[in-house]
C-alpha cells in the first residue's frame, strides 16, 4: 500500500480536506522528543546551487598498515591492536569520559553552574577486514557485533556509576568518523544525556496517562498505515518516522516490547543483525555510495530500575539530501528557530523502500 493508494482512508486519521501533507507547509510533532519540525514539501520543486560535497569512491584494502584498527597495527596513543580475528572492543585512547573524574562542581549564582561527570568511552571494531562496511558484511558477519552489543551494555551498566549506556557508530568522514575501518563508540555516562532524558520524560509521561508503550503504539499505526515502512522482519521493523528531520533519517524498533539490548532472545538477535545489513545495504544502493550516518541505540537506562516505559529503538540519521555530494546542514532558521525538512518522511521512505537489498558493488558484478 502506498502513502496515495492511503489517501483519504482512516488509516491516515482526520485531516482538512484543503490541506495536503504531500503538497502544502506544516508543523509535525515528536512524541519522543516533544518537539516539532517544519516540513515544507514544495521546496524539492527549487534548483540545488549550494554546496556540493567531494566524494571519493574508493576501494580500501582488506587490510592497511597505515591504519591504527586493522589487527597488529599501532594506534595513535602508542598501544598496539592485537590480531584480533572477529570483534575487539578496547578503551578509547582519547576518551571523552573518564572513570576516575573527581566528584565536584562550581556555581556562581543560578546561571554559572558546572558539575563533575564520571564515565568511559569504549571503541568496537566489527571486523578485522578494513574494506568492509555493515552494509557489505553478511547477516552472520553483523551477528556477532549484536552480541558484543549486548555484552557491553550488560557489562558497563554493571558499574554502580554509569546510569547510561550510548551505543553509536559514525559512518563516513562526512560524520566526524576519523578512520574508515568498521567500527563503532560506546560512551556511557554517570547522567543521562539531553536526547534520552527527553525521550525518557515523554515515554514516562505516555505510560501514566494512557497505561501502554509510546512506541508500541506507535509501531501499531506505522504498521496500519504502511506509508513510511522500509523493511521488517518477525522481530524488527525499520520506517521512516513520521516526525522525521533529516532526509533518509529512519527508526528501527523491535517488534515486541523490549526496554534493552538484554532482552533479546537468540532468533531477535539474529533479526536485528538482519534488518541491520537490508536496511544500510538500501542506504548504499541509495545514491551508489558508501553512505554515511550517524546511527545509535536507545534503551533503558542502568540505574537498577526497569523502566517499563521504555521501547527499544535505533535511530539513524543521515546528512546527504538529493544525491551522494549535496548534503542538508542545520544552519539559519534550523539553528535559530527549529528543524526544518523538505523532501517528506513518506517520500523518503518509497525511495528506500524500492531498493534492492543486494548491494550495489554486487550487482555490477
Amino acid at each position: 500500500m502506498t502513502f496515495s493508494e492511503t489517501r483519504g482512508s482512516a488509516n491516515r486519521g482526520s485531516q482538512s480536506r484543503d490541506f495536503d501533507l504531500l503538497e502544502h507547509p506544516h508543523r509535525r510533532y515528536n512524541p519522543l522528543a516533544g518537539e516539532w519540525v517544519l516540513v515544507s514539501p514544495h521546496r524539492m520543486k527549487r534548483p540545488w546551487q549550494g554546496q556540493v560535497e567531494k566524494t571519493v569512491y574508493e576501494q580500501r584494502p582488506a587490510y592497511d598498515p597505515d591504519c591504527y584498527l586493522c589487527p597488529g597495527n599501532t594506534r595513535a596513543g602508542g598501544v598496539q591492536t592485537p590480531h584480533y580475528t572477529g570483534t575487539f572492543v578496547f578503551t578509547n585512547d582519547f576518551a571523552a569520559l573518564l572513570p576516575d573524574t573527581p566528584a565536584g562542581s562550581f556555581r556562581d549564582g543560578q546561571l554559572l553552574v558546572a558539575q563533575s561527570e564520571r564515565g568511559l568511552c569504549r571503541v568496537i571494531c566489527f571486523s578485522p577486514r578494513h574494506d568492509l562496511t555493515l552494509a557489505e558484511m553478511t547477516t552472520a558477519q553483523i551477528r556477532p557485533v549484536v552480541d558484543t552489543w549486548v555484552d557491553q551494555y550488560a557489562e558497563i551498566g554493571a558499574l554502580p556509576f554509569i546510569n547510561y549506556v550510548q551505543i553509536f557508530e559514525n559512518k563516513g568522514a562526512m560524520m566526524g568518523a576519523s578512520s574508515p575501518h568498521p567500527h563503532g563508540q560506546i560512551w556511557a555516562n554517570e547522567t543521562l544525556p539531553n536526547e534520552v532524558e527527553k525521550e525518557d520524560g515523554h515515554q514516562r509521561a505516555y505510560l501514566k496517562a494512557r497505561g501502554s508503550c509510546l512506541l508500541c503504539d506507535y509501531l501499531v499505526l506505522e504498521l496500519r498505515a504502511e506509508e513510511r515502512l522500509i523493511c521488517r522482519n518477525e522481530h524488527f521493523v525499520a520506517l521512516t518516522p513520521f516526525w522525521a528531520i533529516w532526509p533518509f533519517e529512519t527508526m528501527i524498533l523491535s517488534a515486541r516490547h523490549l526496554t534493552s539490548l538484554l532482552e533479546l532472545n537468540d532468533a531477535e538477535r539474529d533479526g536485528l543483525a538482519d534488518i541491520l545489513r537490508r536496511l544500510t545495504v538500501r542506504y548504499d544502493n541509495l545514491f551508489e555510495t558508501s553512505f554515511p550516518y550517524s546511527m545509535g541505540f536507545h534503551q533503558r537506562p542502568t540505574d537498577g530500575e526497569t523502566h517499563p516505559a521504555w521501547h527499544l529503538h535505533l535511530h539513524f540519521y543521515p546528512p546527504l539530501l538529493r544525491s551522494a555530494t549535496v548534503r542538508k546542514f542545520m544552519v539559519g532558521y534550523e539553528m535559530l528557530a527549529g528543524p526544518q525538512r523538505d523532501i517528506t518522511p513518506e517520500a523518503s521512505a518509497a525511495r528506500l523502500r524500492a531498493l534492492p537489498e543486494r548491494h550495489y558493488r554486487q550487482l555490477s558484478e
